[in-house]
């Protein structure tokens, strides 16, 4: 006798899988027939206005790639021998040298991160995560069951880490401790004092880290990116980053594992990660072809134009924001991103930075992200990337959202 179908059920891992900026912006709805373009202050992709591009370079040099026929094949699961030869030599360190065989080739930053997370933790382990920090740690912890532990960023101190609050989080599972910096949703932009603090705690410890660098070459404001590499001696470090924002190629999905690791401590880590990049075969071959020339032939002048247009439009939304009621911007000085708290005593009908960003959607169709998604209540993230008079009308918009909202206190009655 034949059985009957039934709902067929999904994978614990799938399941438990969840991306906290879909399970909190799926609440947040525009107007179904809004009364003014909805502007996007959310999305972290700096292409969607089309402001700003990638180098002329960098498209001609896919194009001739393509018509050249050489790279329609597989090549090595952690990438062409050659990429991953121009990379090391990108990234050397004279003092610590790498080469070809510490770099894997990734399908973007993102997976890289999978990947480093996944070869150091096992199932019921701990990382310690920043807070505020990237959603996708937790997504991907999520899906491999693995235990996040959150170490505090201090907004009064540019975000710097809490070392003190760090090391208390630290157990016999704890097996990674991962930065980001420069930070996305901070913007902040770590001193090699700050960084010399954290390996501290990773050495006492004995823990690796996890440095997200994917916004290395994003600062401004006068200051200076420094990788947590070079001021480490002995802790090993596997630094993720990729093409996707210094570039302006989002889409094209190509990212980079870095193993420093000057004392052999991560020789069974080398080997997971080989093994792990054979789950996709590497990532994609003609945007891998490219990479050798576009980290030798793109002009310095690019990466400060774009700096120089970060920096501008940061500067603007900081001076504008702050002047605004019930709102208090961060100076952001590396990467996309500000963080701009709401107090909340200012608004006579606000419950919390959700309904903050709801109700700015709604009336005034402009679209944040609420500082719950990273586990920082009252806040919200700002895109630095729109064009100038798109941020204005947005700067335009907020502050009538805030007029329309703050409290109005009765002046007190004096005999």
């Amino acid at each position: 006798m034949s059985k009957e179908w039934r709902d067929i059920p999904a994978s614990v891992a799938s399941m438990r899988t969840i991306n906290p900026i879909r399970a909190i912006t799926d609440q947040l709805k525009p107007p179904s027939i809004p009364e003014k373009p909805v502007i996007y202050l959310s999305i972290g992709d700096p292409t969607i206005e089309g402001n700003l591009k990638t180098h002329e370079f960098v498209n001609n040099a896919l194009i001739n790639s393509v018509n050249s026929f050489k790279f329609n094949g597989y090549a090595h699961s952690a990438g062409m021998p050659h990429v991953r030869q121009a990379l090391a030599n990108y990234f050397n360190n004279p003092d610590f040298p790498i080469t070809s065989e510490d770099v894997i080739l990734t399908s973007g930053c993102s997976s890289a991160l999978e990947m480093a997370f996944t070869v150091l933790a096992n199932e019921g382990d701990n990382v310690l995560i920043p807070c505020p920090g990237f959603s996708l740690y937790e997504t991907i912890c999520g899906h491999r069951g693995i235990e996040q532990k959150f170490y505090r960023l201090s907004p009064e101190n540019d975000w710097e880490a809490d070392t003190d609050h760090m090391e208390s989080l630290i157990n016999e599972k704890t097996r990674a401790i991962v930065i980001n910096n420069p930070s996305n949703p901070c913007g902040s932009v770590y001193s090699r004092e700050h960084l010399l603090e954290i390996v501290a705690v990773a050495e006492k410890h004995k823990l690796p880290i996890i440095a997200d660098e994917i916004y290395g070459f994003l600062t401004y404001n006068d200051h200076k990116f420094i990788p947590i590499e070079s001021v480490s001696s002995t802790v090993p470090v596997l630094t993720v980053g990729g093409i996707a924002k210094s570039y302006l190629v989002p889409g094209w999905r190509l990212g980079w594992i870095i193993i420093n690791d000057r004392f052999e401590l991560f020789k069974r880590v080398r080997t997971g990660l080989l093994r792990l990049s054979t789950l996709i075969l590497g990532p994609n071959t003609l945007i891998q072809s490219i990479i050798p020339e576009i980290l030798n032939n793109i002009p310095a002048e690019y990466f400060k134009d774009l700096n120089y247009c970060l920096e501008k439009h940061s500067q603007f939304l900081y001076s504008t924001l702050k002047e605004l009621p019930g709102l208090v911007p961060i100076r952001p000085n590396g990467a996309m991103y500000m963080m701009v708290k709401i107090e909340l005593g200012q608004f006579e009908d606000i419950t919390g930075d959700i309904d903050f960003s709801q109700k700015l959607l709604r009336e005034e169709c402009v679209f944040v992200l609420p500082g719950s998604i990273f586990h920082l209540d009252n806040f919200i993230r700002i895109f630095l990337c729109p064009p100038l008079d798109v941020l204005t009308t947005a700067c335009d918009r907020i502050q009538q959202f805030c007029n329309r909202h703050r409290l109005v206190r009765n002046p007190s009655n004096h005999s």
